[in-house]
């Protein structure tokens, strides 16, 4: 799936990584970007046309849908974290917000724009996940849960989606530096880099991209893990 000419709509577009996916959009030559966030003010890149838009309510996505016919490739990107582990979520107020926005926002939009995207010849649907997906530690319990629930999403409607011709493919990457990990210590990886990788796999028609080094090493032990278990008597 190539970015030139492409009609790419993104959510939370407005900062960090969608606004990286915003710019880099442009860049690749896309004919019209959708710029999506709660507060479409708050979207001031120059070029994209800024959407109203919250992940979790059904009715903004609904009429995202009809209004925006035209769109070629999707990126759900809005994402949200608190951090903290299971048990010190008594009240799972905070594990039912992170659901609401990364899995069931991600569901939302896959609902609402599969037959978008067929009517325009199938087209492409990037998910943006996490090395959270595989590995869990107490300081994002719940979120890497969330994730972990957006990547088996992500691998369903693969399947379901490719009798109509659309690629879906997931992104996974450890601390990128956005509002999101601030206050976190480590290693981070640029936005701009991140999207790169993105939609470099994207138009190479990945169903899977690995964006950084840690990513990579994870997904390797977790394979070697597998086929050990599998070969044991």
């Amino acid at each position: 799936m190539q970015l030139a000419n492409a009609v790419v709509l993104i959510t939370g577009a407005n900062r960090g990584i969608g606004l990286a996916f915003a710019r880099e959009a442009l860049a690749r030559g896309a004919r019209r970007v959708y710029a999506a966030a709660r507060d479409p003010a708050s979207v001031t890149l120059r070029g994209v046309q800024p959407l109203a838009l919250d992940v979790t309510d059904a009715s903004q996505v609904e009429r995202v849908a009809r209004e925006c016919r035209d769109v070629t490739v999707l990126v759900n990107n809005a994402g949200i974290a608190t951090t903290g582990g299971f048990l010190q979520d008594a009240t799972l107020e905070s594990t039912r917000r992170q659901l609401e926005t990364n899995f069931f926002g991600v569901l939302r939009m896959a609902q609402a724009f599969a037959p978008v995207l067929a009517a325009n010849g199938g087209g492409a649907m990037l998910n943006v996940l996490s090395i959270a997906s595989w590995i869990n530690r107490p300081l994002l319990g719940s979120y890497g849960a969330t994730k972990s629930a957006a990547w088996a999403l992500t691998n369903g409607l693969r399947h379901e989606l490719r009798a109509q011709g659309t690629q879906v493919t997931a992104l996974h990457m450890g601390f990128v530096d956005t509002d999101l990990t601030r206050g976190i210590e480590g290693v981070k990886s640029t936005p701009d880099a991140i999207v790169r990788a993105a939609f470099d796999g994207l138009e190479a028609g990945l169903p899977e991209v690995l964006a950084d080094e840690l990513t990579r090493q994870v997904k390797a032990s977790l394979a070697s893990a597998a086929a050990a278990y599998l070969a044991a008597p």
